[in-house]
């Protein structure tokens, strides 16, 4: 077996946390619990097997819970967790790990890093490691009545948490020595046989599921947060000879043209920058150049389809586009709704999630000498 072994306790009752069955088969979005838990350690590249320790009579219950997961054949636990934890590691020593993390069971949301954290701390010299947090909450001290005695200095205090990683061979002897004592954790049964025992930064979020309240908060956790990625883009022609101008995939009749390799289509440029922007794809010029000849005087339809398509297949939906245009002339107002519903058709986005302003500079700059036209969009992505 390899060097590092991760050992999930779930011998529990469970019964702070009511129901039928003991919590850590529970299910937590549809999914019992542990094995939430277990799948944070299968899919961490530092883990190189994984023990289960359960109740004799859960064995059914593991069996659900851990279907599809290649897993050492699970330990036995017994009267207490400080038993639990030594008969695992007991069946641990026909597989001869170096380094092994003793982990909760209903500590569904270690995270990577914390796991990462943990293993990388353990060394020759620092054979005892836990995941920690600094206590932050001023903390008091008081009597049977619950009155007030003291304030307690909260330096140098830290709520232990799990995974709790050490040396195999060391936590083996000290939970053989620890032998029918009552020790909170793994790290206070190497603190009694003498180890120095190491903090390292545990995860915020890796909370113990002990109450039915914690089961709500747990339920929470596994609500995604929404991706959304917001994208801009800004797009500028010059007016040339012409008798007309394409704006947002609209024919306007106006005394100039505008000058560019494309159609000139300011308003689809500077969208389809937006929405390359989300993805982080790069420019309109970078997938098609204007050195190309292909794309000369080419429907600018074909970039913004482009764009979009480059964004679904991310996972991204369009869920708002914001457009300004920036010109004296031609006025945009009456051609506004139809410039929509064409953003609209090519992006295949609802009417009422499209925007269309416009703006002048009054008078100012090349813009308010009539000189060009420029645009700027806003993209809004939801991802996942």
């Amino acid at each position: 077996m390899g060097k590092t072994i991760a050992l999930i306790v779930a011998g529990g009752r469970g019964v702070r946390a009511g129901g039928e069955i003991p919590k850590q088969y529970r299910t937590l979005g549809g999914v019992p619990l542990i094995r939430h838990t277990i799948g944070q350690f299968a899919n961490h590249p530092l883990i190189d097997g994984i023990c289960v320790v359960i109740h004799p009579d859960d064995r059914a219950l593991y069996d659900t819970a851990a279907r599809g997961f290649d897993l050492i054949e699970p330990a036995m636990g017994g009267p207490s967790r400080q038993d639990s934890c030594r008969n695992g590691l007991e069946v641990l020593s026909d597989h001869s790990p170096l380094n092994v993390l003793i982990h909760d069971a209903a500590r569904p949301f270690v995270g990577a890093d914390t796991i990462s954290r943990v293993i990388e701390a353990i060394s020759e010299t620092t054979p005892a490691v836990i995941a920690a947090l600094p206590v932050a909450d001023t903390l008091k001290k008081a009597d049977d009545c619950q009155r007030v005695q003291s304030t307690v200095d909260r330096t140098h205090l830290w709520h232990a948490q799990t995974p709790q990683g050490f040396k195999y061979a060391e936590i083996l002897d000290a939970h053989r020595l620890a032998a029918g004592q009552n020790l909170t954790d793994d790290a206070a049964v190497a603190e009694a046989a003498g180890l120095t025992v190491t903090l390292t930064l545990g995860n915020p979020e890796n909370l113990k599921v002990t109450t039915a309240e914690d089961f709500a908060s747990a339920e929470r956790n596994l609500v995604p947060i929404p991706d959304f990625r917001t994208g801009t883009g800004f797009d500028v022609h010059p007016f040339e000879d012409g008798d007309h101008v394409m704006l947002c995939g609209t024919k306007l009749a106006h005394d100039h043209g505008l000058a560019g390799h494309s159609d000139s289509d300011v308003g689809l440029h500077a969208l389809t920058d937006a929405l390359l922007g989300t993805i982080c794809a790069g420019d309109i010029g970078s997938h098609f150049p204007p050195s190309d000849p292909q794309w000369r005087g080419v429907d600018s339809a074909v970039f913004l389809r482009h764009a979009a398509g480059l964004v679904r297949k991310k996972g991204g939906t369009i869920r708002h586009i914001d457009l300004t245009l920036i010109c004296e002339a031609p006025k945009v107002g009456p051609h506004r709704d139809k410039m929509r519903a064409r953003l609209a058709e090519l992006l295949s986005v609802p009417l009422e999630r499209i925007s269309v302003k416009a703006t002048t500079t009054d008078g100012l700059g090349f813009l308010g000498r009539r000189e060009g036209i420029a645009a700027q969009a806003t993209a809004t992505i939801l991802f996942g």
